[in-house]
């Protein structure tokens, strides 16, 4: 059970994929990581050492935002945008794509599920 920056991170995979499950790390910041600590990329977790182990979560907490910390910066990111009443703070409040997509068509995953307006379209069923 390897756990870095608070996260169970999985021990069968290799290791520049496996710090992929802490949000906040990619496959750049993964290889970066990897890179600085010395450690071969396609070691699996479960075969690293406690001092590669204690490398890698040194390195992430030096170097790098993740988890709580960068999705409360996030937040605090959009918190700003709406309170401002900038364009795109508008369009998260509304819950809408804000950054330049198309609604006409497309953008069903922000929006939501379709709401049948008039009779062209069969009312959505509702759970009674």
């Amino acid at each position: 059970m390897a756990r870095i920056a608070n996260v169970t991170i999985p021990e069968q995979k290799q290791v520049q994929i496996a710090l992929r499950y802490i949000f906040g790390i990619g496959p750049k910041h993964s290889a970066d990581i990897c890179a600085a600590t010395k450690v071969d990329p396609t070691t699996r977790v479960k075969d690293l050492t406690e001092g590669e182990l204690k490398a890698i979560r040194d390195e992430i907490d030096a170097n790098y935002h993740v988890e709580g910390d960068l999705q409360r910066v996030v937040a605090n990111n959009i918190k700003r945008l709406k309170d401002i009443q900038s364009y795109r703070g508008e369009r998260h409040k509304k819950n809408l794509p804000s950054r330049g997509q198309r609604t006409r068509t497309n953008g069903r995953t922000r929006r939501g599920k379709r709401v049948a307006v008039g009779g062209s379209q069969p009312k959505a069923a509702t759970k009674t």
